[in-house]
Parts: structure tokens; C-alpha cells; sequence
């Protein structure tokens, strides 16, 4: 039996959107970090399909969401899935709405014939860590490092300095 439906966002789901996004930086202690707004989502998200959200719904509300892109592995020579955020509502975990979600976007991914479905997860979150190797079986990359570049360093790198 389904534990829910999904449905995917679209124009008008922005405040739906941020909502989930502030609940899952208060989650990461990184609620400093948001600066997203609803006309930022719209734009990048609805008029420029830089991403996308599906939505996991359960008695008529939204309980959990997923943000993701397409990203492309030169390796492997197609697309895969980059999943940016995966968060359920607090009140809302253990009813099995995130490995749904999970669940729905791998079927999203090999229904569009992508080679993987990757992710991130914060190194102190071993509740999530837990979820994903022993509930998903998924495997973390070890020998990789993610590099970042933002604000200044980002501003600098663009103008050569």
C-alpha cells in the first residue's frame, strides 16, 4: 500500500517550497544561510528549469519534499540525478515518506534512462547516514571531497584574480 502520492511543484508552490527549504536549514543549524526567495525560486526553479520539486503528499498536505537537478557523468555518458534536498516534516518521519520519496525519484531517474541518483549528506547526521546505507543501500563515496566556491572567492575566480 502507498504511504502517499506525489505530485510535482509547480507555479504557485514557491512558498510551499521555501517552506520546506527553512525547515530543513533549521534542521542543519543553517537557517543563516537562506537567502532564497519565492521570486528566486520561480525563476530558477519554473521560468529557467534549473531544477525541479516532487512533492510527498499524505492527507491532503505536503509532508515531504525533494529538490533535484540533472547533473552528467562523463564516465558513464548520460545524465544522472543530483538530489539537493530530501527533507519530511519532523512530525511527520517514520511513517516511511522519505524512502517513498527516494523510492520515486530513482524511479524517476531510470524512467528518464539516467546512470545514478547521488547525493549528499552532512557528516553528523547519522540518522540520515543510517537511512540511506542500511534503509536505501546506498553506498558513500569515499576518496572524494566537495569543493565550493561562493560569494567573494566566486567573485575573484571570475575575474581572474
Amino acid at each position: 500500500m502507498l504511504c502517499c502520492t506525489f505530485r510535482s511543484a509547480v507555479p504557485g508552490d514557491e512558498e510551499l517550497i521555501l517552506t520546506f527549504i527553512q525547515a530543513l536549514a533549521e534542521y542543519e543549524h543553517m537557517s543563516d544561510e537562506v537567502i532564497a526567495t519565492p521570486e528566486l525560486l520561480r525563476e530558477w526553479i519554473f521560468e529557467k528549469g534549473k531544477a525541479e520539486v516532487l512533492f510527498a503528499e499524505a492527507g491532503g498536505k505536503a509532508v515531504g519534499f525533494a529538490l533535484f537537478f540533472h547533473n552528467f557523468s562523463t564516465f558513464l555518458g548520460r545524465a544522472g540525478i543530483y538530489l539537493e534536498d530530501l527533507f519530511v516534516l519532523p512530525e511527520e518521519r517514520g511513517k516511511g515518506y522519505g524512502k517513498a520519496l527516494l523510492k520515486e525519484l530513482a524511479r524517476v531517474a531510470v524512467e528518464r534512462k539516467c546512470g545514478r541518483l547521488e547525493w549528499a549528506c552532512l557528516d553528523w547526521n547519522q540518522p540520515s547516514i543510517d537511512f540511506y546505507t542500511k534503509g536505501m543501500r546506498a553506498v558513500p563515496m569515499d576518496q572524494w571531497t566537495v569543493y565550493r566556491l561562493t560569494g567573494e572567492a566566486l567573485a575573484e575566480a571570475a575575474r581572474g584574480v
